[in-house]
């Protein structure tokens, strides 16, 4: 940063969330769906979704927390459920304590449909530019500088930066 803002833009939003993996996209998504204003700020909006080498939903470990992301109204299964391209039950030959749907998705697919609804979603903004520090004021969040030396402020900022 070259130690001032370029930009300060106008508007204060509820929430922000940084990053666009499965973590950000659900927060993002459930903030907005909430009816606060929300902006997603990402790295690259051509990436939003993007899955791993192994780009499957499910599992034993995996299926539990995508089962409760889906009663809770999130989208990740939702998304599987349209640009699945297989479907199978892991561990049938073992108890039925330990049998764990698994969905493998078309990388490409999976991405852009999400991409496709968070761009619909009518409290959500989406911006391509890279979180560079958190402004703090009094020592409580109150949002965030960019890369492009741009001020996004809100009421809470969202770290969901993957691992």
């Amino acid at each position: 940063m070259a130690g001032f803002l370029k930009v300060i833009y106008p508007k204060e939003y509820d929430v922000i969330v940084v990053g666009a993996g499965h973590a950000g996209i659900e927060a993002a998504l459930s903030s907005a769906r909430l009816g606060m204003a929300t902006l997603c700020m990402t790295i690259n909006v051509d990436h939003i979704g993007e899955m791993s080498c192994n780009p499957s939903i499910g599992g034993i470990a995996k299926g539990i927390l995508t089962r409760e992301i889906d009663v809770l109204g999130g989208q990740m299964a939702k998304t599987i459920d349209r640009t699945g391209i297989q479907f199978r039950m892991l561990n049938l030959s073992k108890g039925p304590a330990v049998w764990a749907p698994r969905a493998q998705a078309d990388k490409v697919e999976y991405g852009l449909y999400m991409r496709s609804v968070m761009e619909l979603e009518p409290n959500l903004d989406i911006i391509q530019d890279t979180a560079a520090s958190l402004l703090v004021e009094n020592k409580i969040v109150k949002g965030v500088i960019s890369e492009r030396d741009g001020l996004y402020r809100a009421k809470s900022v969202i770290l969901t930066t993957g691992t």
